[in-house]
């Protein structure tokens, strides 16, 4: 009996020396739980950021190792990459050797033959053109002949004879626009807009010493390359064709040069009397 009621009575002692731990103790606790996690998560992140960094010096070297061309490389080391030269695209020629071409910016010429050539690094097909006016060689890319205008049929210079013909379409506007648009005629290289041109500042049996500099100018270049493809077309002596473009234009230059002659001459008599 008395052993049962010892334990009985240390039970009770028991019982009354567990108190209940304070709700600040517990709190205290998660906190502390909660900083080692993240302590624990930083270091994760530092050594995942050095693993980065490492890789990201070895790529440097790798780099370096490639750009470097005095260097050996050793048996571990990479070997520079070797560039392969890029090609021009391959497109079909339009156009053979010895055939006669427009450009619009120079005018007529013959392709004299087709060669590759290298520029930026890169092999590039092109003609080699021959501009016998401006005593120049033009090398023109293949892949951009679309550019390039094959000469006017006779039926085109017919139709062109005939624009030479009708009345010039003189706009009212300023010198200064017309000019701008009788020189974007010329340079489109269309044989139709080269004939108005010629039209438009032809001056007939006019003296062409009241044409304007710049007006004169701009006839003769379009009169120049009009006349060259006529030549070529035609197969005829340069005299020839300039005929046949006097004649639609109604321009009689020994007519011209006496007028001129006579002018000059009037001019002197003039000067010599006031001198006198």
């Amino acid at each position: 009996m008395k052993n049962i009621l010892k334990k009985i009575l240390n039970k009770k002692k028991i019982k009354k020396v567990t108190k209940k731990i304070p709700k600040t103790e517990k709190k205290a606790t998660k906190t502390k739980k909660i900083s080692k996690v993240v302590k624990k998560i930083k270091k994760v992140t530092k050594k995942l950021n050095k693993k980065k960094e490492i890789k990201e010096i070895k790529k440097k070297d790798k780099v370096e190792v490639k750009t470097d061309p005095l260097r050996i490389p050793k048996n571990n080391e990479q070997k520079p990459e070797i560039k392969k030269v890029r090609k021009q695209e391959t497109e079909k020629r339009l156009y053979k050797v010895k055939d006669y071409v427009n450009y619009p910016k120079d005018g007529v010429g013959q392709i004299i033959e087709t060669k590759k050539i290298n520029i930026g690094g890169i092999d590039v097909e092109v003609y080699v053109i021959k501009l016998e006016k401006e005593k120049a060689e033009l090398k023109f890319p293949i892949n951009k002949q679309s550019l390039l205008r094959p000469l006017a049929t006779i039926n085109q210079l017919n139709k062109c004879v005939s624009i030479l013909k009708s009345k010039p379409k003189i706009k009212r506007s300023m010198w200064s626009r017309r000019a701008q648009e009788y020189e974007a005629k010329i340079s489109s290289g269309k044989i139709y807009d080269l004939a108005e041109v010629v039209r438009d500042l032809n001056k007939g049996d006019d003296i062409m010493i009241d044409q304007s500099y710049s007006e004169r100018q701009l006839f003769e270049k379009a009169y120049e390359r009009l006349l060259t493809e006529f030549q070529i077309v035609l197969g005829s002596s340069l005299e020839d064709a300039q005929k046949k473009l006097d004649k639609a234009l109604k321009r009689n230059l020994e007519k011209q040069a006496q007028k001129i002659e006579e002018k000059l001459s009037e001019d002197q008599s003039i000067n010599q009397e006031i001198t006198e």
